[in-house]
């Protein structure tokens, strides 16, 4: 073995040390993604590189562009701290040193895929042997073309908790005590939702007690029935989680004891345990569910939602309404705030919405002339309303409201939500002055048919003209294959989910809502939904392909990462798509790389309406993925199309960086680290500039205080620095060249895929219920 980071290139005549090399690469989660065949092309590419002891072996900050795995001896991970050390060397001074790495351990495999800093600095502890890959290398034997590159999973919560829970255990006061204080002090538990002491006691109210006997496993790794969270009173548990590959045993990381709780990520939403917790001694739990939590925090809401229907009282065009239909007028109300200075509306304007000031002051003025002021206060429940004609016609506003405080909060309802709840307002006017009035009248059957009625006719096409080519890909609920029709050689994108599975996973409505709304979009920035087919076992979505494949692939494959012309260009692709859906009243709630499309000729196409619904007001549903949840997703406040407006700024910072800001292993991390603010994550170099600004500007905080949410809307971003060169109109007309052209031999062609059918989903026998949930599948 040599010293001073001396090289041995790989002979790969040796066949013992070729059956050493395949094994290492062979356990690296990263080459699984590569085809089998490929894996002694890539043992060709290593090369044998040794460090003598206290060398540093990479330096944290500089860019990389080797991976390494450990053939023998031993290196420790040093993470500095910015702000000390000479920015030269590595001090071990400066650094903690958070793990040892050994034999088969790796590092640096991002480095083969894009530039990026590395996070760490490593340091050979004893002579060290390692086995280096460069990304040079690893492009020329065309490795990064061949990866089968995983998506990243959904948090999904829109399923009800499967088991009822159980009554309420009576407590002493010092069991409430007790129990109190460990809420208070799980860190997880803050980071969801503010535990004032009223909620505190409701949560204790509803919990029960359970005993444990030894060796009895409360939550197991992987499991996805996950709606408990647990307090421990007495015993003691293990925790464990699974071994690397190779490794039967679990591996045991902590113990709990009295005091301690787990379990909290099945209060938020519906995902899989990441660990196995058994009782080593027996032990007594208290038990809190999922429903019982989110009803605790929706009575905040309840009590916001009665009180929006108190000011409707006073609005006279209003008073047709029955009080099942105030509620609904109420919880589709959308809070805005302006500034001092700022008209809310204009005089001469033809009026669209009606508005309820509940905080801050208004001058009310006519032909330039003051005529009144309003004034909101919650404190003292005034709240005058102004605009409500808006609802009944399109007359031009009468006055300008303009802001004098330095806020004015404002609900606002336009005409057209207000339709799609409840039909137009005026025939409910009428209908309220027959001699038996309204009452009994059922406003489901009469509601406007507008939103359905924006999706396009289209062309029948049959299920049996359809020829099959491929498979295209496998997703969370379905496979998707390349069709082409046997008449006009149309090709097209079957998405086959199974309604076994569908009714398993409880998934229904997902799948209806996503027929419905791909059903009502027409924007060449949304891939387009021609035909749907039901089949005994099968629901269908005949779709348009997209040749270039979605960029997380893209992106992967030819380390687009850090370019901004390719990110203005897919950014605002996606805030296309965006101004188009939230016109439909849908928020999306699913942006990632993996669910943006590159069609043949380079554009934009946002595909995947799982997880994206009709949004009148306010939605609680914890829903998407980790990686791009809004402070107000995890705090379940309640969110709208403003969330969208941050999960691009969060798209934004992965296509320049390469990995999103708030990224960490595990879940509960990446939402402390959400939570915590963008303030407190380091841009790199290509996030600088007008990106950072762009960046900072879409992940605010507070809802409204995002840059597409303020006054001026989707025109605050198309003015931003960011975007400067970028002429809107051609753009949205696509006559603005792609950045990246998909390589095509033919319009057959499928390499743009990632397509393994072991990543399929089970395909579930199906036998009808009899509910019908399925009936309106087909729309032609």
């Amino acid at each position: 073995m040599g010293c001073g980071g001396s090289v041995n290139k790989y002979a790969p005549e040796s066949s013992p040390q070729e059956k050493e090399i395949l094994s290492f690469l062979s356990k690296v989660p990263l080459f699984r993604q590569l085809p089998e065949d490929q894996l002694p092309l890539l043992a060709q590419a290593c090369e044998i590189r040794d460090y003598m002891p206290k060398q540093v072996v990479i330096k944290q900050g500089d860019i990389g562009k080797e991976f390494f795995i450990i053939r023998c001896g031993e290196a420790s991970v040093h993470i500095a701290d910015p702000a000390v050390g000479d920015g030269t060397v590595v001090s071990l001074k400066s650094t903690a040193t958070s793990a040892n790495l050994k034999k088969g351990d790796y590092f640096g495999e991002k480095a083969l895929v894009h530039d990026v800093p590395r996070s760490a600095s490593i340091i050979a502890e004893t002579i060290l042997s390692t086995l280096e890959i460069t990304r040079v290398k690893f492009r020329e034997l065309g490795l990064n073309e061949k990866f089968h590159f995983n998506r990243r999973n959904k948090a999904v919560g829109t399923k009800a908790q499967r088991a009822k829970p159980k009554e309420p255990t009576k407590k002493s006061a010092a069991e409430r005590l007790f129990v109190t204080q460990a809420l208070k002090q799980n860190e997880n538990l803050q980071v969801m939702v503010s535990l004032d002491t009223e909620r505190l006691n409701h949560m204790i109210e509803t919990c029960w007690k359970e005993t444990i006997q030894p060796g009895k496993t409360v939550i197991s790794e992987d499991d996805a029935t996950a709606d408990y969270f647990y307090v421990v009173q007495d015993g003691m548990f293990k925790v464990t989680v699974k071994g690397k590959d190779g490794e039967i045993e679990p591996k045991s990381v902590k113990t709990l004891g009295p005091g301690s709780s787990f379990g909290e990520m099945a209060l938020l939403c519906m995902a899989p345990r990441s660990a196995t917790v058994t009782a080593t001694t027996e032990a007594i739990i208290w038990v809190f569910d999922r429903d019982n939590f989110r009803n605790i925090l929706m009575k905040n809401t309840h009590a916001q939602i009665k009180l929006q229907m108190d000011y409707l009282d006073n609005v006279e065009i209003l008073k047709c309404l029955l009080p099942s239909e105030r509620r609904s007028v109420a919880e589709a109300f959308l809070e805005l705030h302006y500034e001092r200075g700022e008209c809310i509306i204009e005089q001469g304007q033809v009026g669209t919405a009606f508005y309820v000031l509940f905080e801050g002051e208004v001058s009310v003025i006519q032909d330039g002339n003051e005529i009144n002021t309003l004034v909101g206060s919650m404190e003292d429940k005034k709240a005058p309303f102004f605009g409500e004609m808006a609802l009944l016609n399109d007359e031009p506003r009468t006055a300008t409201v303009k802001v004098v405080s330095s806020v004015a909060k404002v609900l606002v309802l336009d005409r057209e939500s207000f339709d799609m709840l409840l039909g137009p307002l005026e025939d409910l006017i009428k209908e309220s002055q027959t001699e038996h009035g309204r009452e009994g009248k059922d406003t489901m059957t009469r509601k406007s048919s507008k939103a359905a009625s924006k999706a396009k006719a289209k062309t029948p096409i049959f299920r049996d003209e359809l020829t099959h080519i491929g498979l295209l890909g496998c997703g969370g609920f379905g496979t998707v294959d390349f069709y082409e029709h046997s008449k006009t050689q149309q090709l097209y994108a079957l998405k086959s989910m199974s309604k076994g599975y569908i009714v398993q996973t409880e998934m229904q409505g997902c799948v209806m809502n996503e027929k419905e709304i791909l059903w009502m979009c027409d924007s060449p920035f949304i891939i387009r939904l021609y035909a749907t087919y039901n089949t005994p076992q099968n629901l269908q979505l005949l779709l348009e392909v997209a040749h270039g494949g979605d960029l997380h692939i893209a992106y992967q494959r030819k380390g687009l990462y850090g370019s901004k012309t390719h990110a203005v260009f897919y950014t605002a692709g996606v805030a296309c798509a965006f101004q188009h859906l939230h016109g439909l009243k849908v928020v999306y709630r699913d942006l990632k790389p993996e669910n943006v499309l590159v069609n043949a000729d380079g554009h934009v196409k946002l595909t995947d309406m799982g997880l994206a619904k009709v949004c009148l007001g306010k939605t609680y549903t914890v829903c998407g993925t980790p990686d791009y949840f809004a402070p107000e997703m995890i705090k379940q406040s309640g969110h709208s199309f403003s969330l969208d407006w941050w999960t691009l700024g969060v798209f934004l910072f992965e296509l320049l960086a390469g990995d999103p800001p708030f990224e960490a292993p595990d879940p509960m991390q990446v939402y402390r680290n959400v939570c915590q603010g963008i303030g407190k994550i380091q841009f790199p170099p290509s996030c600088m500039s007008a990106a950072s600004s762009l960046i900072r500007g879409l992940l605010v905080e507070e809802p409204l205080k995002r840059l597409p949410m303020l006054s001026g809307g989707m025109a605050n971003l198309e003015r931003h620095d960011f975007y400067a060169g970028l002429k809107w109109d051609d753009f949205r007309a696509l006559r603005v060249d792609p950045p990246y052209k998909p390589t095509l031999s033919g319009p057959k062609d499928r390499r743009n895929f990632r397509a393994n059918p072991n990543d399929a989903p089970p395909q579930v026998d199906y036998k009808d219920d009899g509910s019908g949930w399925d009936l309106d599948f087909v729309c032609q």
